[in-house]
């Protein structure tokens, strides 16, 4: 593909630490995401903000305001990410739906493109600027909007269960299922909002482990053994 979002837990990311980042994980995904763009390929970015901020959870703030606290959580997870890129040779830029001051550049689809164009990696942060929505439908949204090939989406989970794998050990992996039956059956993929957008806008979902040897560069060059989300 020519172009792809990658989307990036912010758990996985955290490790064993389950908070915040370790480093090593972080650096494995940007040996990774260095070899696609040295290939070619045009890299756009969204990270969760898990590893920080599970706000919905809470009985005693606003919906609203934890879920900016949440948009904010993946701008810091941006900047360390970024930086870590830069550190193995890449260049980044970060975009929000939002002005944060000098730390990111609001979020336009020419400037996306005009940075692709010059082989930069972009993170696209702070969701989409609303609370309501979440990570996975800023990724569906953005990956829309640039027009890219594909979603990738790098898990805890090493793809699609009929099941709670966690729960069910009987769980059963699919290695290719309809966005219809995501829906219908609920599978949670990435939620409903960001289902139907990838269903009405035939965008492809291809979901893997992180955690696995390179899987991300094996993921985007299909030879990945998670589940692809068909459209």
């Amino acid at each position: 593909m020519k172009r792809i979002v990658l989307k990036l837990s912010g758990e996985a990311l955290a490790g064993e630490r389950h908070t915040g980042f370790d480093e090593p994980t972080v650096l494995e995904v940007a040996g990774q995401v260095k070899q696609l763009v040295d290939a070619g390929v045009e890299v756009g970015i969204v990270i969760g903000g898990g590893n920080f901020w599970r706000g919905r959870t809470s009985e005693h703030i606003d919906r609203t305001k934890a879920d900016q606290i949440g948009m904010l959580a993946t701008v810091m997870n941006c900047i360390y990410v970024s930086e870590i890129f830069r550190s193995v040779g890449m260049c980044t830029q970060i975009l929000t739906p939002f002005a944060c001051g000098a730390f990111t550049k609001l979020f336009s689809k020419d400037r996306a493109n005009k940075y692709f164009s010059k082989g930069i990696v972009c993170f696209f942060a702070g969701g989409t600027g609303h609370p309501y929505f979440s990570t996975d439908t800023a990724t569906v949204l953005r990956a829309i909007e640039i027009e890219a090939g594909g979603i990738f989406l790098a898990k805890a989970v090493d793809g699609v269960y009929d099941s709670d794998p966690k729960v069910n050990p009987a769980a059963v992996k699919y290695g290719e299922v309809p966005i219809q039956e995501v829906i219908d059956r609920k599978l949670a993929v990435v939620d409903l909002t960001a289902s139907i957008l990838c269903m009405e806008n035939k965008m492809p979902m291809y979901v893997f482990g992180l955690n696995e040897e390179n899987s991300i560069v094996k993921a985007v060059n299909g030879e990945f053994t998670g589940t692809k989300v068909t459209v």
